[in-house]
């Protein structure tokens, strides 16, 4: 079945861009493992020190294993986190868990310069990750009442954004071929009972550089943007 950009039980989502947008570079960055409460450190510090003519950027790591809470985030959906940290974030949305096995993509984009409205921003982000969804023959949809992306009601992607000064940060995670067990832990997203679903288990696909590639072009496709990779080393090659 074909990929839809359609919001289920919604009317379609205009796209992320004009058509007519010029194309923006921005840097694509893989940094490998890290603890999330670094990773969200730099972003904030990125943020908060970028300047107007500072090129956008795409952050790709896999976090060691890490319950955190959104700004909304309510103490019931952390039901049973055992020895498994849990970090407070800035990012919008509730509950969710990060670990090994998962990508995890944050987009440092100046959306007001891009022409990006936060809701072109999270519909862009849903779409990418339909399409390559769609490449591996699997059907997906997002919904209008939970941000993400789902198969057969199981989530397979979440999202989380912060928007300062027209600049954005934070961004998705996307299930490949991690431990699900940690998410019964917690109220998903903050939504009881919610399945939890990756990759590897719907197609057999575990190679989570090949999805990444995946990713960037699709994500080209829905914003006014070309990617190159960074030419300074980073920790996926240092």
């Amino acid at each position: 079945m074909a990929a839809t950009s359609r919001r289920a039980g919604c009317a379609a989502d205009i796209g992320a861009a004009p058509p007519r947008a010029p194309r923006l570079d921005a840097i694509v960055r893989d940094f490998g493992r890290t603890r999330y409460g670094d990773t969200l450190a730099a972003m904030q510090a990125f943020t908060a020190e970028r300047t107007s003519d500072a090129l956008d950027e795409i952050w790709f790591t896999e976090h060691e294993p890490v319950f955190t809470q959104g700004q909304a985030g309510r103490a019931e959906h952390l039901l049973a986190p055992g020895g498994i940290e849990v970090v407070q974030s800035d990012r919008g949305g509730q509950v969710t868990f990060h670990g090994p096995g998962q990508i995890v993509g944050y987009l440092l984009f100046d959306i007001r310069r891009m022409g990006v409205s936060v809701r072109g921003l999270v519909s862009g982000i849903e779409n990418a990750i339909i399409k390559v969804l769609d490449e591996y023959g699997i059907a997906a949809a997002a919904r209008c009442d939970a941000p993400g992306v789902y198969v057969e009601g199981g989530k397979i992607a979440a999202l989380g954004l912060r928007v300062r000064r027209g600049c954005a940060y934070h961004g998705f995670a996307f299930n490949i071929d991690m431990d699900l067990a940690p998410f019964a832990r917690i109220n998903p997203c903050g939504m009881a009972g919610l399945a939890v679903t990756q990759l590897r288990d719907l197609c057999g696909e575990s190679d989570l550089a090949a999805v990444r590639s995946r990713l960037v072009r699709q994500l080209e496709q829905v914003y006014p943007i070309v990617t190159r990779r960074s030419g300074i080393p980073d920790a996926s090659t240092a």
